[in-house]
């Protein structure tokens, strides 16, 4: 790759594009939800919102200097990440915490880029976090999810033309807003009926002596805090 090349690259990379149509932004905001509320399509779409639990208990043990094992990705839409360190103290906490809370502040971030017209630093982002976590993935359909997750990313920040790529952009920032709100009230749900007794509040309650109740809390006000903010961000900048 010569000079030209790479500082085209770079340009492409931290330049801005210009946003969708409000259309469009609306158009994707509705495909969204039809993602998310119907119960058939969540039952194969959640498996994007795992990806992005599962990612941000990995990231979050990395960061705070726990051994990152592995990740395994579930037909069931269910995930477990496994890391080596101290069975206790903040590395820990910040490492249970991160899985309910991940898609949603991903979604934020998302929209703080979008909002900033960062279409294509967005694409590229997701798709060197999802190579990064497909080294980690530990069963055969893990690597298929992330794969076709990836790939797809990958052609369209390539192949597609700029309105593609925005669209596509802004479609995958407002599942990951609304897609992050479902989860802590199906994590309710089962604990309201005694399931769910070793969840990611439940562990954080054994660790902190804080109850699972106050973290569930936690899960909702992050969730719905993103997509009242995000959602303002995409649909602010028309």
């Amino acid at each position: 790759m010569d000079s030209s090349t790479a500082a085209g690259l770079w340009d492409r990379l931290i330049g801005t594009q210009p946003g969708p149509d409000l259309w469009v932004v609306v158009a994707t905001l509705a495909a969204a939800l039809v993602a998310v509320v119907p119960q058939p399509l969540w039952r194969v779409s959640r498996n994007a919102v795992t990806i992005a639990h599962e990612g941000g208990h990995g990231l979050i043990a990395l960061v705070t200097g726990r051994q990152l094992t592995g990740i395994r990705l579930h037909s069931d839409t269910s995930g477990l990440t496994l890391s080596r360190g101290k069975p206790h103290g903040l590395g820990m906490i910040l490492t249970a915490a991160a899985g309910y809370t991940a898609p949603s502040l991903l979604g934020l971030g998302g929209a703080a880029l979008l909002a900033d017209g960062r279409i294509t630093l967005l694409l590229w982002v997701a798709t060197a976090l999802l190579l990064a976590m497909l080294v980690m993935i530990r069963n055969a359909y893990g690597v298929l999810t992330v794969v076709l997750t990836g790939g797809t990313f990958l052609l369209v920040s390539w192949l597609a033309d700029s309105q593609v790529q925005a669209a596509f952009a802004y479609a995958v920032v407002w599942f990951l807003l609304l897609g992050g709100v479902r989860p802590p009230f199906e994590l309710q749900t089962k604990r309201r009926h005694g399931e769910a007794g070793d969840s990611d509040a439940d562990q954080l309650s054994r660790l902190t002596h804080v109850p699972a109740a106050l973290w569930l809390f936690l899960f909702h006000a992050v969730s719905l805090c993103s997509l009242i903010g995000g959602g303002g961000w995409l649909l602010g900048q028309r």
